[in-house]
């Protein structure tokens, strides 16, 4: 009989613990199919107010909560994206227990790594580089949110919503980058396009003006005028060409050593015609030394500097001066007596397209600067704009010291 009865006892005890593995693994089994379930709802979700609403709704559902959902904005602050019930709201408290769960990435609240004021218990939505988002649960009853093993739950639920995150922001920036790859992409072809099918024409254009002769003042003023503007516009051609080939890296680099005098005659005289107006004046030292540089690069620099400097200078005159500095470079500078430049933008103004204020009341396109700090960088050159102390801008090309010729003196 004893044997019986402990053979008794023993088949009891074993079949109620095989009763209550086959609990475990049923539980564990609807955990897994609940999260199986929830990752595949998530794999149709590409934006982010869709990811935060179904969290919402899935929360909910599972738990019987409520449920706020609050998400970082551009300056970190916790900002309610999504509410289950949808009347809810994040209340000063909850607001700061959201915010305090958004900076630590530990949970907050009753039942929480640590206690607060509030009612509600917030946790992290983990991401790569610490949580984006929080979500905050509440009993309606006013008992604790969470029980038990529920908590483990959630956390697997929230862990899911941060990998969706993620994808959905790699999507973003994947998305992002495409488009502009598509506009760069599209520029470039309609510079191209616009540039070559200009260049043509604009070729017969100004050698019919430069064989015309005129026969009476008023056509000879007519004339220069045509000229002129003719000049202007095939520089600016000139520059969408240029500005294309460097943005493709097909621009040609044949550096040579150049004489900074001449290369700034050369650049007055092709805009003597027209495109100079006011005083100008010339410091060039004789002992300055040669610089190795591309002439046809040089020269685009030159022109788009000076011609910079008579539309934005008014009729104060430019100076252009070169000088060796005492590191063993040679400095170029443009110079003007017009309004300057606004604080600040020293660096903006080489962009392209770029018009500062008031230049588009003179006829500027945005582009010459842009060819400047193009082509300087190209050669290896460097350049600076900078406000005159006696009024004006200062637009200078550096050449550093291993790009320095210096000229031979006879014996």
């Amino acid at each position: 009989m004893v044997i019986l009865l402990g053979v008794a006892l023993v088949g009891s005890h074993m079949a109620a613990r095989l009763r209550h593995q086959a609990s475990l693994a049923q539980a564990q089994a609807g955990r897994d199919a609940l999260l199986a379930g929830f990752a595949g709802r998530l794999m149709g979700v590409t934006r982010r107010d869709a990811l935060w609403a179904l969290l919402a709704e899935e929360v909910a559902r599972q738990f019987g909560l409520r449920v706020l959902v609050a998400a970082a904005d551009a300056q970190g602050i916790a900002t309610l994206v999504a509410a289950h019930p949808a009347h809810d709201r994040l209340d000063l408290l909850e607001a700061a227990a959201a915010q305090w769960c958004l900076d630590s990435g530990r949970s907050a609240g009753p039942g929480g790594q640590v206690p607060t004021a509030s009612e509600w218990l917030f946790l992290p939505v983990p991401g790569g580089q610490g949580p984006l988002a929080v979500v905050g649960v509440g009993n309606p009853d006013g008992e604790l949110p969470l029980h038990g093993g529920q908590t483990p739950l959630l956390e697997s639920l929230l862990a899911q919503a941060g990998l969706a995150l993620a994808r959905i922001a790699l999507e973003e920036e994947k998305l992002a980058l495409g488009r502009v790859q598509e506009r760069e992409r599209l520029r470039s072809a309609l510079l191209s396009s616009i540039g070559h099918d200009l260049r043509t024409p604009l070729t017969t254009v100004l050698g019919t003006l430069r064989a015309l002769r005129p026969l009476t003042p008023e056509q000879a003023a007519a004339l220069a005028s045509a000229r002129g503007e003719a000049e202007r516009l095939d520089r600016f051609v000139a520059n969408l060409i240029e500005m294309v080939r460097l943005e493709i890296g097909a621009l040609q680099r044949d550096p040579e050593p150049v004489d900074l005098a001449e290369a700034c005659d050369a650049a007055l005289d092709h805009l003597a015609p027209g495109g100079l107006v006011g005083p100008l004046e010339l410091v060039v030292p004789e002992d300055l030394p040669l610089v190795l540089a591309d002439p046809r690069l040089l020269h685009h620099c030159l022109i788009n500097l000076i011609d910079n400097a008579v539309r934005h200078g008014g009729n104060g005159g430019i100076r252009i001066e070169a000088l060796a500095d005492p590191q063993g470079g040679v400095e170029l500078a443009v110079c003007d007596r017009g309004p300057g430049l606004p604080p600040g933008e020293e660096e903006r103004i080489f962009g392209m397209f770029t018009r500062l204020e008031g230049s588009d009341r003179q006829g500027g396109t945005g582009l010459g600067l842009a060819i400047v700090k193009g082509f300087a960088e190209a050669m290896g050159l460097a350049v600076t704009a900078a406000n005159r102390a006696g009024g004006g801008a200062r637009f200078a090309l550096h050449v550093p010291p291993a790009l320095v010729r210096p000229v031979a003196v006879p014996a």
